[in-house]
């Protein structure tokens, strides 16, 4: 087996990076990210990783709270995910928030690190409810293609691709992968680093989803909208996040464990 060129990984963002949905409080989150590094380690045995993202966590707080202690650990590979928290609530400002993703994007590769980042699918395809912010989803995608073009940072863009939306890469939430969708979003990484062995990520799953019908689509988006999006709303109402109180789960760059061990 190769060694590959990555030895020290840093990931940085929210929920999605932090691993939420794929896992549970008891026995920890694992994540696309994990997922990646564990790929990444195969190659080398001396890799390390660490893990700074927080779920709930706007853009600007994660330019803030977790750039500085990125580059503290002076990494040779970064992801940088972020403004989902940003696309959802009123006022919602993507050229504010793609500056502050390029921002991260200048700081981490004047460092000398390669970034990678990623794109948002179509929420409309996801939660009939979301339909209405696909006009911030493409301004928001647009603007970090163009801030990864200018810095050299590589893209994974899940919007063009169907399977993204596909319901079982979705938690029950609708906000949060599925361990297969946290799986996919890795092996789509691992595939737009160049990392031989991904280039399926993208294959939709077989056997196609069912239709469902209108009746069945409305009882299920008012059980959605009052398990998960009530809730969520309540908390901004409160000034509150799920993010509250927590803090990184892998603030040091360490060893990674294969799945088999974890």
């Amino acid at each position: 087996m190769t060694t590959h060129a990555y030895a020290r990984y840093v990931a940085i963002g929210d929920s999605q990076t932090e691993g939420v949905g794929d896992g549970d409080e008891t026995h920890g989150y694992r994540g696309w990210a994990d997922r990646l590094a564990e790929i990444l380690a195969e190659r080398n045995p001396a890799f390390g990783y660490a893990n700074l993202a927080v779920r709930g966590r706007l853009t600007a707080r994660i330019k803030a709270e977790q750039l500085a202690p990125a580059l503290a650990l002076r990494p040779d590979l970064v992801t940088v995910m972020a403004g989902m928290n940003d696309l959802v609530r009123p006022g919602f400002d993507a050229a504010q928030v793609a500056r502050d993703i390029e921002d991260m994007f200048t700081e981490l590769t004047a460092a000398g690190a390669r970034v990678a980042t990623v794109t948002f699918p179509d929420l409309g395809r996801i939660s009939p409810l979301a339909r209405r912010a696909l006009p911030r989803v493409l301004d928001l995608n647009a603007r970090i293609r163009a801030a990864a073009d200018r810095h050299g940072v590589v893209v994974l863009d899940t919007f063009p691709h169907r399977v993204t939306t596909d319901p079982r890469l979705w938690s029950a939430d609708r906000l949060h992968a599925s361990p297969l969708g946290h799986a996919r979003i890795a092996s789509g990484m691992a595939d737009a680093l160049g990392l031989p062995g991904h280039e399926e990520w993208v294959r939709p799953l077989q056997p196609p989803p069912l239709p469902v019908s209108t009746l069945r689509t409305v009882a299920a988006e008012t059980a959605w909208f009052a398990g998960f999006m009530g809730p969520w709303l309540w908390r901004r109402v409160r000034g509150r996040s799920s993010g509250d109180g927590r803090e990184a789960k892998r603030p040091e760059l360490g060893p990674v464990a294969s799945p088999e061990r974890a």
